[in-house]
């Protein structure tokens, strides 16, 4: 009898597992070659200099190194419980041919540690090759069209080696830990172990059913109304609800229907529920908890996806809605002549318009409670003025005005939008004798919004009633705006070079062209990060669920001969199995959905624009990458069932 050495115990090993591994392999390769791009791009000094002052991109490339890790860390390690598990016969049959616990343990080291190894310098020298790549994708979504050179960071290099390493030691600790505490006993039995469906108590699984739907309910239904002095003690609650909802719902909930649904039948399931319910139910309670975990995780990262692409996709929209001129000067028609014949003499074609206004101290109020108003700055515009440059508004009727207001999301009024509400508006300190009705509010600014004073449009005729009854004094001021719109985008940016010498140290005087591309930096940056987060996490979960799917085909195959000796064949019990996998991989991400939704339209505040259409492109591509797991796993339970039938 040969007498094999560790090493080739570990080769052989390896070979013979290569099959469970590879989809685990590819994604530690994966996590590794993203995770050196991000520490290449961290330490690279010529995108930091190319990009804006506002945008720290080291802090940001090392706060999402930081999360990636946590995702590949938890993801490791929860893989390597399920392999081990899975392996847990082969532990025990090393320990009975001889091999001692020191033994094994130094097999299982060795074999991880050439795995972690491997994944290493691939994860490397792909991220090497690939970088370049991930470079331009994040220097067009930052809207730089020069050129960069990026060459191989040594220091990222050694980054990536020392986190990794420790990410394998951290694994190794973890397969010292089951081979001593577990007995030859345990490791034979561990891929049996399942737990008995009972009797649910009927009071109590109604009433902790119903609580579930009840919180995750509540969760939604708070998460639109957060936005007051109690903001962040909201968002805990809200999350809280959901999470002890979202457990309930898969622990109690379904538990309790599958159950009732199994005494409906008498406990006669039929082929097909037999293979999907019965499964689940063996094992509700492990899979709560890890399919609670994934549904919440997978909500977070579709809502930090979906607002990314969604703020991204509505920055120029949302500027222009902040900033509706490209350029505009408050009080200074010297300045604005000046700056007007130096348009003309670089050839830029632009439209200049001016625009007269009223600023002074005043109430809003609702009639039937003045208490609540104070003084506030107010600022009166002619809207047939505004029309002739370029506004979108109409004219309000005769001593009435409405409020254009583009942060009214934030301030949690944007409900108003385009209602008819009675409220008063009381001109002059401590209010006027006039008094002009507020008749509506827009999502919007009709001047740029750094101007002072809250933004009321009246028609012209209101306009010069009021700036004639007005007496001068401290608190009244009349304002004239020099407006300037640039088609072109090129001219736009050369526009916005020559204004910036206008622009006072005192005074806070942005433009279009600025804003704009400060925004997609910004949420350029925002999107590269949670973008290839998102990717990273649904990797890490996907690969889980087909991990434990596998584990599971391979429980059942015993079951799968049985059924080929009472005469049915592969496309009858793949009816079964595809129903569980539907439960398995849709149930959560539908769930994940649709708490994602409620997310996404409670952060909505922090957009301007509608984000409908960006959100469900996010969620789309979401859930279209879900669904190749889904379909990889039936793919792999379609191979175990065809090899019981020949067996």
């Amino acid at each position: 009898m040969t007498r094999l050495t560790l090493f080739e115990l570990v080769a052989r090993s390896m070979r013979k597992n290569i099959k469970h591994y590879y989809l685990y392999f590819f994604a530690l390769i994966f996590s590794t070659s993203l995770y050196f791009v991000f520490a290449t791009l961290q330490h690279d000094s010529s995108i930091v200099r190319t990009s804006s002052s506002d945008v720290n991109f080291a802090t940001s490339f090392q706060v999402a190194g930081i999360l990636l890790l946590l995702i590949v860390a938890v993801f490791t390690v929860y893989a390597n419980r399920i392999f081990l598990k899975r392996r847990s016969r082969e532990i025990g049959l090393y320990q009975l041919i001889g091999l001692t616990k020191k033994g094994v343990a130094r097999l299982l080291i060795i074999e991880n540690a050439l795995l972690g190894a491997g994944a290493l310098l691939l994860g490397i020298g792909s991220g090497a090759l690939v970088s370049r790549l991930f470079l331009l994708i994040l220097m067009k979504l930052l809207g730089f069209e020069g050129f960069i050179a990026l060459t191989f960071s040594a220091s990222a290099a050694l980054q990536t080696v020392i986190v990794f390493a420790a990410l394998i030691v951290l694994t190794s600790v973890q397969m010292l830990l089951t081979v001593y505490r577990s007995t030859l006993l345990q490791l034979f039995h561990a891929d049996q172990q399942g737990e008995h469906p009972k009797k649910p108590n009927s009071a109590v699984a109604a009433f902790l059913a119903l609580l579930g739907i009840a919180l995750i309910g509540y969760g939604y239904r708070l998460s639109g109304h957060m936005v007051n002095d109690m903001l962040f003690f909201n968002m805990l609650l809200v999350l809280l609800s959901t999470i002890l909802g979202t457990y309930l719902l898969f622990r109690v909930t379904i538990s309790w229907f599958f159950y009732m649904f199994r005494r409906s039948k008498n406990g006669h399931l039929g082929l097909a529920n037999s293979l999907s319910l019965a499964p689940l139910m063996h094992r509700m309670k492990a899979n709560a908890n890890s399919l609670t975990l994934i549904t919440v995780l997978s909500a977070m990262t579709l809502t930090m996806v979906a607002m990314a692409y969604s703020l991204y996709f509505s920055a120029e929209s949302d500027t222009r809605i902040s900033l509706p001129y490209d350029f505009i000067f408050e009080n200074s028609e010297k300045d604005s002549r000046s700056f007007n014949e130096e348009l003309k003499k670089e050839g830029i074609t632009f439209v200049h318009k001016p625009v007269e206004a009223v600023r002074l101290m005043g109430k809003i109020s609702d009639p039937d409670n003045r208490s609540k108003s104070d003084d506030q700055g107010l600022l009166f515009l002619p809207a047939e003025q505004l029309l002739e440059a370029g506004a979108d508004v109409k004219v309000p009727g005769k001593g009435e005005a409405v409020l254009y207001n583009g942060r009214a999301n934030l301030e949690g009024k944007n409900k108003e939008e385009g209602t008819n509400f009675s409220k008063e508006i009381k001109p002059g300190k401590n209010g006027g004798t006039e008094t002009l009705r507020l008749t509506g509010l827009v999502v919007k600014f009709v001047m740029n919004y750094n101007v002072y004073g809250a933004q009321l449009v009246t028609a012209e005729s209101t306009f010069k009633e009021l700036r004639g009854n007005m007496r001068p004094s401290s608190d009244f001021e009349a304002v004239r705006f020099d407006t300037y719109q640039i088609p072109d985008k090129k001219e736009r940016a050369k526009a916005s070079g020559l204004y910036a010498k206008y622009k006072k140290e005192d005074k806070f005087m942005p433009d279009f062209h600025t804003q704009y591309e400060a925004s997609l930096q910004s949420f350029g940056l925002f999107i590269f990060i949670s973008g290839f987060l998102g990717l990273v996490f649904l990797i890490s979960t996907g690969s889980i669920l087909y991990f434990k799917q596998m584990t599971e085909a391979e429980q059942e195959k015993r079951s799968f001969m049985t059924l080929r000796q009472l005469g049915f064949d592969v496309n009858a019990i793949m009816r079964g199995i595809v129903r569980k996998q539907l439960f398995v991989f849709a149930i959560p991400l539908l769930i994940g959905l649709l708490h994602s939704v409620f997310a996404v339209k409670a952060a909505s505040i922090l957009v301007i624009s509608s984000i409908v259409v960006p959100s469900a492109i996010a969620m789309g591509v979401y859930a279209l990458i879900y669904f190749v797991f889904a379909v990889l796993t039936v793919g792999y339970y379609r191979k175990i069932v065809k090899n019981a039938m020949r067996a």
